[in-house]
């Protein structure tokens, strides 16, 4: 008579170290997605180059705690550079301190676009 070896059962194939791959390339991929995009504020940034301006002068320089237009500190920047725009295209030239964070910088764009005044111009 043959002897044979004694049948061996198979084993099952464990999905549980697959599944776990499976959450953590999940987990993942959720993480290191972009939901959504931002809103984005167009911005022009001079580069050396020639821009038509024309006009008196409208600086505005963005501190922390104040706004200068041209160089004078205001509390409202719309009413100070009311009398110096011809036109609603007319550039304004934002310069930022050092000091003054981008959010300080946004909020004096959102007041002259409030305003209608688009053509904004930020100093490096």
């Amino acid at each position: 008579m043959l002897d044979l070896a004694p049948e061996t059962r198979r084993r099952r194939i464990g999905l549980t170290p697959m599944i776990d791959v499976v959450f953590l390339l999940l987990v993942f991929f959720m993480l290191a997605a972009r939901f959504g995009t931002t809103d984005a504020i167009p911005v022009t940034l001079t580069a050396g180059g020639t821009a038509d301006y024309q006009g008196p002068p409208r600086l505005v320089t963005v501190l922390t705690d104040s706004i200068r237009v041209n160089g004078i500190e205001v509390s409202n920047p719309v009413n100070a550079l009311s009398p110096l725009m011809t036109q609603d295209s007319d550039i304004i030239i934002l310069r930022p301190s050092e000091d003054a964070s981008v959010q300080h910088l946004l909020d004096a764009m959102t007041t002259l676009r409030a305003a209608g005044w688009s053509n904004l111009v930020v100093l490096e």
